[in-house]
């Protein structure tokens, strides 16, 4: 597509270009295999001489079109589509750093990521160390290694809630010389393109706002194309790759170098793709990001603010509200919202806390976010449970915390549903 189409039109006809007489929607390719007939093609697809499709967990059509309306939604270069979000951040990583290797990471992450960070990727060798996303350029410049990989951070932190500091962690990522990853899954590229603001690679679950109906699991890793893999400390993109037999992937693919490297190796070596229905539905559901996205701050903002006017509540915490300390960075580095999670807190604190939950019908119990449809969930006890106390905290959960995936419903219905559901406790 053209580089000065806007992201609405992008999110609807990137990545797909149909020619006459072809399907206008992207068609689920269903099958594990392709049918060939050029002996010497096939052996220069195998050698990454050429593009082409062998087998299905090597590349499918589907799948390629979700790519590359990713890379253009994120203002990458190239992207690789992975099973699930999680998925991709393990990827993401692994392409970096091996055993003996030290990544630096926001102690502000989702707790899934938090856990693989810290228990099992130390198990492969590979080792975290968590700052304070809000220490200074200075502190955290001096936990970094001479082994260390890459820093790592997400957008808005799930659940704390804050809006990652780019300026100063790309800051940090320039003085070591090494890329700066960020998982933007809860802002989107609808609210921020972090490449734009110094970034190096971007990941998403899928799963949530991208997809945005709950019902495909998936991943995305995006390459910005803007870091130098040829400045000595990343030499197996600079030299010949051993499997593919004198291919360097920064000599052969220059700026998709990351994603080639991903794409040929760890997807090769260890699958983890994504099926072709899920990649066609995350797809469709791209189609409608940048209404829903805009639906989900409209809603969560006016949610936030009548939570933080109700006696029974203690405390509300939305990067657009005039008074988090998220706030200024928030309306700094995001376009026009602040994406649609919010937490706050009861004033009878995790006590009753279930009691609310269990009140409420236009917002459901479940484990998930994201998608249009409001939900309700205790960090503490579920999606953080495996963290300490004290790591929790680091990462944003408090005991009393409540974190609301607000949906695209009528915003009258859902707060009648929390005026009612208070009403009880």
């Amino acid at each position: 597509m053209g580089e000065n189409y806007r992201i609405g039109t992008i999110a609807i006809k990137g990545g797909y270009n149909p020619k006459g007489g072809e399907p206008k929607v992207v068609p689920i390719v269903q099958s594990a295999t392709y049918e060939q007939d050029d002996p010497e093609f096939v052996a220069k697809v195998f050698n990454l001489e050429a593009d082409g499709y062998l087998y299905g967990r090597t590349g499918n059509p589907t799948v390629t079109a979700l790519e590359e309306k990713f890379a253009e939604l994120e203002k990458g270069v190239a992207a690789v589509a992975t099973a699930c979000g999680q998925a991709a951040v393990v990827y993401s990583i692994l392409a970096l750093a091996k055993a003996g290797d030290h990544i630096i990471a926001s102690s502000a992450v989702y707790g899934g990521t938090y856990n693989l960070l810290k228990i099992n990727l130390p198990k492969l060798g590979i080792e975290t160390t968590f700052v304070d996303p809000e220490a200074s350029k200075e502190e955290i410049l001096k936990v970094a290694k001479s082994n260390t990989k890459a820093i790592y951070g997400e957008t808005i932190g799930n659940p704390g809630l804050n809006v990652l500091d780019f300026e100063k962690f790309a800051a940090v990522a320039k003085e070591l010389d090494i890329p700066f990853i960020v998982d933007n899954t809860i802002a989107t590229p609808y609210l921020v393109n972090p490449i734009d603001y110094g970034a190096n690679v971007v990941v998403h679950s899928t799963t949530k706002y991208a997809n945005g109906h709950a019902d495909a699991l998936g991943g995305i890793i995006v390459d910005g194309g803007n870091f130098n893999w040829d400045n000595g400390k990343f030499p197996e993109f600079v030299e010949e790759d051993p499997s593919y037999h004198g291919i360097s992937f920064v000599k052969n693919f220059g700026k998709s170098a990351y994603a080639t490297k991903i794409h040929s190796t760890l997807i090769r070596d260890f699958g983890a793709i994504p099926a072709p229905v899920n990649a066609f539905l995350t797809n469709r559901g791209l189609e409608t990001l940048h209404l829903r996205v805009q639906r989900h701050s409209e809603n969560a903002l006016k949610l936030a603010k009548y939570l933080e006017s109700h006696p029974k509540v203690s405390w509300v915490n939305y990067p657009y509200l005039e008074s988090s300390s998220q706030y200024n960075r928030a309306k700094k580095y995001l376009r026009g919202g602040g994406s649609g999670i919010l937490t706050f807190g009861l004033k009878g604190g995790e006590a009753v806390a279930g009691k609310l939950i269990e009140n409420l019908k236009v917002t459901s119990l479940v484990v998930n976010l994201g998608d249009v449809r409001s939900y309700i969930i205790h960090p503490w006890s579920t999606t953080h449970a495996q963290l300490s106390s004290e790591e929790k905290i680091k990462s944003g959960v408090l005991p009393d915390l409540l974190r609301v995936s607000v949906g695209v419903e009528d915003i009258n219905d859902i707060i009648e549903d929390y005026s009612e559901a208070l009403e009880k406790i």
